[in-house]
């Protein structure tokens, strides 16, 4: 999840030395980058739940049908990704950037990391197979080759280094691309020639619209889940439009800052959806149930520490990413504010991937969808405001995360008959 998530962050990190228009355009359309990665939980989560579930049963029959048909499933959403992509991104891009500028630049970034992008539905579909088996080595190796190539490349691509030809923007989009290629090409290797337990077969390509009724039903939940934090992140572009590129290259920076620190809690959560699935189809409750205790203490102190970090040196964070005094600020203040529900959103990924293993997504989508109500009217209304402040945003986005992951407590962990003993911490 990291590496998938650096492909992102090495951009911006290059990028940043363009100036705030260039920084200000990329950062804008990695909440497109963002929507992606959510569309590939689709893959993702169906995958992990059905076919960790038939691990358990000892279904390797089953196994191997839900692997292929992930596996064409994620060719067919790849090609509507390569179809639908560019228009789409540009009405996004015009809709949200502070001027034409910045628009283009996210633009151009987006057209040349769109095949990188769609080829991630099929990286996703291997890498979920894997993991429901309790295999992760393989696709950490994998992705930590591909990253690497993409930080040889972008500095290459992006300023010129060793060829004197910089692209800029464009060299960032055609750096990922290709890095996300080289990555796909080594995990077809790595199933034809090494894994031995799901592989790929062809005539199980054709589509079964039964099995993928499955992977969509469970899938599609947690694929809105995190398709409405874009709308979200969308919502808070647009009201800080009027702010400048400074405060959209801040909020750009902090918010990829804020799902990096959240990956080592979302890391713990997605290894404890598997066991569970495992533990669920071999009929073993307890241990589901521990699986949930387990990871909820886990996050609980990774996140802690996180936390501190930037409520104490929010700006070191920062400073990796860009010097200009303004920038640093709006980051800095973006992040101070926003890590007070880490630790409580830590715990929330642990919830989110329980149900994934139990194979009922719908829960966390609701929840999620909520905040569409409590964050994003009145943050519109906020705006109209004639002394509104930039933090006046980010104090609300904080209370109202908090309140969501309260208000799911009481209403998942309040019935001890259910939660029993496990949950006693």
């Amino acid at each position: 999840m990291i590496f998938q998530t650096l492909y992102y962050v090495v951009d911006l990190y290059f990028v940043s030395h363009l100036g705030e228009v260039a920084m200000a355009g990329v950062a804008a359309a990695g909440n497109i980058v963002f929507l992606i990665i959510a569309l590939t939980q689709i893959i993702n989560a169906g995958t992990m739940s059905l076919l960790s579930q038939a691990v358990g049963r000892k279904d390797r029959g089953g196994s191997n049908l839900i692997f292929n048909q992930s596996f064409a499933l994620a060719l067919a959403v790849a090609l509507g990704i390569l179809v639908l992509g560019c228009p789409l991104s540009r009405l996004y891009m015009n809709a949200v950037s502070a001027d034409q500028a910045t628009a283009d630049a996210g633009m151009t970034y987006l057209t040349r990391f769109l095949p990188g992008l769609s080829l991630q539905f099929v990286l996703t579909a291997m890498g979920a197979s894997l993991r429901a088996t309790g295999l992760v080595k393989p696709t950490m190796i994998v992705q930590a080759a591909s990253l690497s190539l993409n930080v040889i490349l972008a500095p290459i691509l992006i300023a010129g280094w060793l060829t004197g030809y910089p692209l800029g923007i464009a060299g960032a989009g055609y750096a990922s691309s290709i890095a996300v290629t080289f990555g796909v090409l080594l995990m077809l290797a790595y199933f034809l020639r090494l894994e031995t337990y799901v592989r790929y077969i062809v005539s199980e390509w054709r589509p079964r619209l039964d099995v993928w009724r499955r992977l969509l039903v469970i899938g599609l939940p947690a694929s809105g889940e995190l398709a409405f934090l874009f709308i979200y992140t969308t919502v808070i572009f647009a009201v800080i439009r009027n702010f400048g590129d400074v405060a959209q290259a801040g909020f750009g920076i902090g918010n990829r800052l804020t799902q990096a620190i959240f990956l080592p809690g979302m890391a713990i959560a997605f290894a404890a959806g598997p066991i569970a699935g495992q533990n669920f189809g071999a009929g073993e409750g307890a241990r589901v149930r521990a699986t949930l205790r387990a990871s909820i203490v886990c996050c609980s102190v990774v996140m802690l520490p996180l936390t501190l970090l930037c409520q104490l040196r929010p700006d070191w964070l920062v400073h990796v990413f860009t010097q200009d005094p303004r920038v640093v600020e709006q980051g800095t203040l973006f992040l101070r504010i926003i890590s007070w529900n880490f630790v409580a959103t830590g715990i929330t990924y642990s919830c989110s991937a329980l149900f994934q293993g139990l194979g009922n997504t719908w829960p966390s989508l609701l929840s999620t969808g909520s905040r569409l109500v409590t964050f994003c009217v009145p943050a519109l209304w906020m705006s109209t405001w004639p002394h509104f402040r930039i933090e006046d945003v980010w104090y609300l986005q904080a209370g109202t995360s908090l309140y969501l992951v309260l208000r799911e407590f009481r209403r998942k962990f309040g019935d001890r008959a259910v939660i029993g003993n496990a949950l006693e911490i």
